[in-house]
């Protein structure tokens, strides 16, 4: 297989992950308005807070490897950003694993108590690990796979549009997840019940994250409408872009969603503020921080 397609699948399988995280994301966000969750006990309702703490990790890896093809592979295929994608999308497992595990526990701790909930949680939690790591490890040493090294070609541009258009892809799902979230929570009982600057705070995350849609969606308008489908060096400039401005807006709306949602969760201002300052420095060092950091050194080199 070439390297490009090589690219190509692991961008298309972690597009795959990270609808399984769109759900389970918007499940612990709107759980937390539900009439039945405010009769759960503390300790329960700072799990949901850790499920999403976890489940935002698990997006920021998820999205990491577009971002460094994006700012430090100008969209060429190498095997370093195939190593990363690789990389990236096996840490994500972890957070994810362990945060449907927890939501697993809050499910079952409302409707039969902790003792089934430990065991549910548990057991898909065990699952998760065997199914996604064990497994692999296990057929990787008895099968003898081993990477073969490919030779780097210059990226055609035909193949480099469609990467972008797929990474567009990839990041769209975690904005689509939120943006649901914000605009059905605002018709709940318990959003009215929240404090004025909670509300306004949930309307700001909302603007932003209806921003990142936006943006993330022009790509493949321009391509249509504008270039008629035909993939020219202009296009892949302006779609890159907008494929690397758009997170800025969603990890705002994700950081001011987990303060509302974890605030609301914990009675807990403090505890807002701090996972929320804690996603947006993550995201933003996966996502920026990062990648610049690689390449300035790259350059230096």
């Amino acid at each position: 297989m070439s390297l490009n397609k090589k690219v190509k699948t692991a961008l298309d399988e972690t597009r795959l992950l990270i609808l399984g995280a769109q759900v389970l994301f918007g499940f612990q966000l709107n759980g937390v308005f539900q009439e039945a969750f405010a009769s759960l006990s503390l300790p329960t309702r700072l799990v949901d807070c850790a499920g999403q703490a976890l489940m935002t990790l698990a997006i920021g890896l998820l999205i990491a490897p577009s971002m460094q093809h994006r700012l430090v592979e100008n969209g060429e295929d190498t095997t370093r950003i195939h190593r990363v994608t690789s990389l990236f999308a096996g840490l994500a497992l972890l957070p994810f694993g362990i945060s449907l595990g927890l939501s697993i526990y809050i499910v079952f701790h409302h409707l039969y108590g902790t003792p089934v909930a430990l065991i549910a949680g548990t057991v898909f939690c065990v699952l998760a690990g065997l199914f996604w790591y064990a497994m692999e490890f296990i057929l990787k040493r008895s099968i003898g796979i081993k990477p073969m090294q490919e030779e780097e070609k210059p990226t055609p541009l035909p193949t480099k549009v469609d990467q972008m258009l797929t990474e567009a892809r990839v990041i769209i799902p975690g904005g689509q997840a939120l943006l649901g979230f914000q605009l059905t929570v605002t018709l709940t009982r318990a959003f009215e019940q929240l404090p004025e600057h909670a509300k306004l705070l949930h309307i700001a995350a909302l603007c932003c994250v209806a921003l990142a849609v936006i943006l993330l969606m022009t790509p493949a308008a321009l391509h249509r409408i504008t270039f008629m489908g035909e993939d020219t060096q202009s296009f892949f400039k302006m779609g890159s872009w907008f494929v690397i401005v758009a997170p800025v807006p969603l990890a705002l709306g994700i950081a001011g969603d987990l303060y509302v949602a974890t605030s609301k969760a914990s009675d807990s201002a403090t505890l807002g503020i701090v996972l929320a300052l804690g996603g947006l420095a993550v995201l933003a060092g996966l996502w920026y921080v990062l990648p610049i950091a690689i390449r300035t050194s790259d350059r230096g080199r």
